[in-house]
């Protein structure tokens, strides 16, 4: 089995990415998804969020998401907080979800896979890079965000260029045709080197 890490900066299309390689035959695991679950499932886990952000950090057992966005996004020390408590616990489930796997290949997702040295768990790195503009319009589309909101959290994340050296592959999403061709290209690349 191969683990391979797949991230971008936000409205790159991981997920269009990830679909495909899924559609190849990939297991995926969603790490972002897979928190937000972990967050309201995770008891030990809430109550860490709770002492952290105090009691607007859940409502009626539900995670308060955009009171805990609004603190992270203009706090970087909370944001580096809350990722010291959550991304130990999505470790522990992915390692758990990749022994039920047969896929020869995972696809490990996550935004700040470098962030949260998810990458030294993986065979392989993928970056998903885009042209600025084209992120800017599908967040504003997909999220319902301002220009400056989208502009913000762009600001917040590591630079393309960052995780493009330190990754094994590169993804230039720019045509569905296009994308589908590199993706193929890797799938095979890594099957061989099984």
């Amino acid at each position: 089995m191969k683990i391979v890490g797949l991230t971008g900066g936000i409205g790159s299309g991981k997920t269009t990415v990830l679909k495909m390689f899924q559609q190849l035959g990939a297991s995926v695991y969603i790490a972002d998804a897979e928190a937000k679950k972990l967050m309201h499932t995770n008891k030990k886990l809430m109550q860490e969020i709770t002492d952290l952000f105090g009691k607007e950090a859940y409502i009626n057992n539900k995670l308060n998401k955009q009171y805990i966005a609004n603190v992270v996004f203009n706090n970087k020390e909370k944001l580096e907080e809350l990722n010291k408590l959550v991304h130990p616990k999505v470790r522990e489930h992915f390692f758990e979800f990749i022994k039920s796997s047969n896929s020869s290949i995972v696809i490990y997702e996550a935004a700040i896979l470098f962030e949260s040295k998810s990458n030294t768990f993986c065979d392989f790195v993928i970056t998903v890079v885009s042209n600025n503009e084209e992120r800017v319009k599908r967040i504003i589309k997909r999220d319902g965000l301002t220009k400056q909101q989208v502009l913000d959290r762009m600001k917040n994340q590591t630079t393309d260029e960052h995780k493009i050296k330190k990754s094994t592959f590169v993804i230039k999403n720019d045509s569905l045709d296009n994308t589908k061709n590199q993706v193929l290209t890797i799938f095979n690349l890594v099957s061989k080197l099984q």
